[in-house]
């Protein structure tokens, strides 16, 4: 009896650890496939707002206008691929003609792929799909949402502020929205000493299109010349150089 206990507890602690195994090639696949099919997307912006807004929506509506003004200037489009603020920037951008990417996960509820993707991939895991979605931007706009949002708005807060990022631009779009997470930030964590007072820096806040895409487009000839003092790769330079020239930068 004790030899078939052992032998049932050996054969458990197998099957965890083949699971195991098994789930970090799957990882590592959707590593590879992200890679792969998203390096030719540069330069890039990343939409982030609520998946419950539809058409008629205010920020629905901001958001399209956002995001088609921008990729008439050449840049692409990432998204998460849901509806609502999703929904929308990507319809921005293919309406434009730029590429626009949606970076999808299978929810329980809310998420539903949306039909204004042109280059669609799907994740199993949250922290694959987040990667994806700030490797190839370089900037992130950020209209009003719930959990997710604020949990992109965070992580991106944390690494600039820790160096394991470079810093790039985090515009929260509506002011009426974000001005009480903003003075939380100002009078309770700065007032307890849980951030510093130049970390407010990295947050751009505003309710006009054109302040957001100047912002960008400011932050474009900075990553070109940051690009070319690290003598990163040198089509991936050009794509960046072409956008500039397109939008009259240079």
């Amino acid at each position: 009896m004790d030899n078939l206990k052992e032998e049932t507890e050996i054969l458990k602690e197998l099957t965890l650890k083949e699971g195991d195994t098994w789930r970090v090639f799957k990882i590592l696949s959707e590593f590879i496939n992200g890679f792969d099919n998203l390096y030719h997307i540069v330069p890039a912006i990343t939409f982030f707002g609520s998946a419950r807004f539809d058409e008629d929506n205010f920020y629905y509506k901001k958001a399209y206008e956002l995001s088609y003004k921008l990729g008439k200037g050449g840049y692409n489009i990432i998204t998460g691929g849901g509806p609502g603020i999703m929904e929308a920037a990507n319809r921005g951008a293919k309406d434009s003609g730029v590429i626009s990417v949606g970076l999808n996960i299978k929810l329980p509820k809310e998420q539903k792929p949306n039909k204004y993707q042109t280059l669609s991939m799907s994740f199993e895991y949250f922290f694959v799909r987040k990667v994806m979605l700030i490797r190839y931007s370089m900037a992130y706009l950020i209209f009003p949402g719930g959990f997710g949002t604020l949990d992109e708005l965070s992580e991106a807060l944390t690494l600039i502020q820790t160096n394991k990022s470079p810093r790039f631009p985090i515009i929260l779009f509506g002011k009426e929205f974000w001005s009480g997470l903003v003075d939380f930030y100002k009078n309770t964590c700065i007032k307890n000493g849980t951030i510093d007072e130049k970390d407010l820096s990295l947050i751009h806040i505003t309710d006009s299109i054109d302040e957001a895409i100047s912002i960008i487009d400011a932050h474009l000839l900075e990553k070109i010349e940051y690009m070319e003092e690290q003598k990163e790769d040198v089509s991936k330079i050009q794509r960046y150089k072409d956008t500039a020239k397109a939008r009259g930068l240079r």
